[in-house]
């Protein structure tokens, strides 16, 4: 398949099924509904009436979690750089303890208050509407390049299909916007078992087809091997020994932020249960599985020596030259519904943020459940319009560059929202004056090292590489204590200086 023609068998194969997820998004308006549920109320359209089972939450937080941009952008990486670029499957690994030990707890803390979003937790906890904007303003800034970067996954296979221009991408988004507009959360929840179910069909085919088209995996590793020692430098099918600790604390700091994004928490909330949530937390680990695989297809490109202009061509060029159109049609299809369900979810997710935190808060305190659904609604139209703006008009790598500080700034809430579900003597400008330090040494030490994930330290002479995030999170720990401690020790003092 040549990238300059438009291939209509692959082109009809992908508008069947996008005209499919698109019939079952408006049908979601109705599914899931219970007899009396206020259909106008942010609850409803926000969070699907709280009524998300085991299954339905299990393909919505997958789908969301484990999006299109990842599906372009894993395999991207480890053809890039090697191995260095599985350090997903770690931190996939990893999240999942820390969704069973937290999630039910903060899912609880949400259900028995009426909380929609985390910036809602937090004013219930510490009564401070300073903190409560902080964390709702990290959320939204950190999602809106996530929602961009979807847009760049749909745009890649687009653009393999044949079809030039922006039309295509813009008419795509909206009807995303129509459909979420009218079901909210059950449009991504519904379309997700279609599109996870098509995900992993096409990597399941992959991994067994491609390698026995490329000679065995032993070729396939031959040939990156070879590839990577004549490129150089940090690459390699093995880590480095400088390589073992930014790796390790970025798979851990990826792992603490994974579930402080709006878009996560809002599959979480949307939950029947806190036992929910942890049947998932077991049994989530299989997407994980299937993002292993999904990885591999960064060594397949090697030995099937393609030709491609970025890294991110990568799986869209492996299916055009390996597979039937008809095939490549349906795996460009899956991808670029891979990307609806996580865009819809973090545009709800933002807007919820908007409704309660900013809206709710500051403009209307006393507007009705129906007048934040309807404000909900219209926010998550601008956030599709934004995003959409920002990657036509935006440079793509400046989308990159601001994901990957929304990663370091969202480690930042995370003080505030799980602290709290724990420790009830926590206050609030000690843990407002964590988040500011936090993002001020995480952004400064980001923009020093070229907007890189990765800072070195040097000490005793030697060279210490490690996650930002991770370190900036770790002075925002300190910070929270030392303040708590000065705090408390004022209280303390006060009365014996009055007597």
């Amino acid at each position: 398949m040549s990238g300059t023609t438009i291939h209509w068998t692959a082109l009809a194969v992908f508008a069947f099924f996008f005209a499919l997820v698109t019939v079952l998004g408006f049908v979601a308006s109705r599914w899931q509904r219970g007899a009396a549920a206020p259909a106008q109320h942010l609850d409803e359209w926000g969070l699907g009436g709280r009524r998300f089972g085991g299954w339905i939450t299990w393909f919505l937080v997958g789908g969301d979690f484990y999006t299109a941009y990842t599906v372009i952008a894993v395999p991207a990486l480890v053809y890039a750089v090697g191995a260095y670029g599985f350090f997903a499957l770690p931190y996939t690994i990893v999240v999942y303890p820390i969704v069973f030990a937290i999630m039910p707890r903060l899912w609880q803390a949400a259900r028995d208050a009426g909380h929609v979003t985390a910036a809602d937790v937090v004013y219930g906890h510490y009564g401070s509407r300073t903190l409560e904007l902080a964390v709702a303003l990290t959320g939204v800034i950190a999602t809106m390049p996530y929602i961009a970067l979807q847009l760049v996954g749909m745009q890649v296979v687009i653009q393999a299909l044949g079809l030039q221009g922006e039309l295509p991408l813009a008419l795509a988004f909206v009807i995303l916007a129509l459909y979420t507009y009218s079901a909210g959360l059950r449009a991504p929840a519904l379309i997700a078992f279609v599109k996870d179910l098509m995900i992993y069909i096409v990597v399941l085919a992959a991994v067994v087809l491609v390698p026995a088209k490329l000679g065995g995996y032993a070729a396939v590793f031959q040939a990156a091997d070879s590839a990577f020692a004549a490129k150089g430098g940090s690459t390699g099918l093995l880590l480095q020994p400088a390589q073992m600790l930014p790796y390790a604390t970025l798979a851990l700091g990826s792992a603490l932020a994974a579930f402080m994004y709006p878009h996560t928490l809002t599959g979480i909330f949307a939950a029947k249960s806190a036992n929910t949530i942890r049947k998932n937390a077991v049994f989530l680990p299989a997407y994980t599985l299937l993002l292993g695989l999904i990885a591999l297809l960064g060594y397949m490109a090697y030995a099937a020596h393609l030709s491609i202009k970025t890294p991110n061509d990568v799986v869209p060029a492996l299916f055009a030259t390996l597979f039937p159109e008809w095939f490549s049609g349906f795996a460009f299809a899956a991808i670029a519904i891979g990307a609806l369900v996580p865009a819809a979810v973090m545009s709800i997710g933002a807007a919820n943020l908007f409704t309660r935190n900013f809206w709710k808060a500051y403009v209307n305190p006393e507007v009705t459940p129906e007048g934040q659904a309807k404000v909900a609604k219209l926010a998550s139209l601008v956030v599709k319009l934004g995003a959409l703006v920002f990657i036509l008009f935006v440079p793509t790598q400046f989308a990159l560059y601001l994901q990957l500080l929304g990663g370091v700034w969202i480690m930042q809430t995370f003080p505030a929202v799980v602290c709290g579900l724990y420790f009830k003597g926590l206050r609030a400008p000690a843990l407002f004056t964590g988040w500011a330090l936090g993002m001020l040494t995480g952004t400064a030490l980001a923009f020093g090292d070229g907007i890189k994930p990765v800072h070195s330290f040097v000490l005793g002479g030697h060279s210490f590489a490690v996650y930002t995030g991770l370190f900036a999170l770790l002075l925002n720990f300190v910070a929270v204590l030392a303040v708590q401690a000065a705090l408390s020790m004022k209280h303390h003092t006060v009365p014996h200086a009055q007597a």
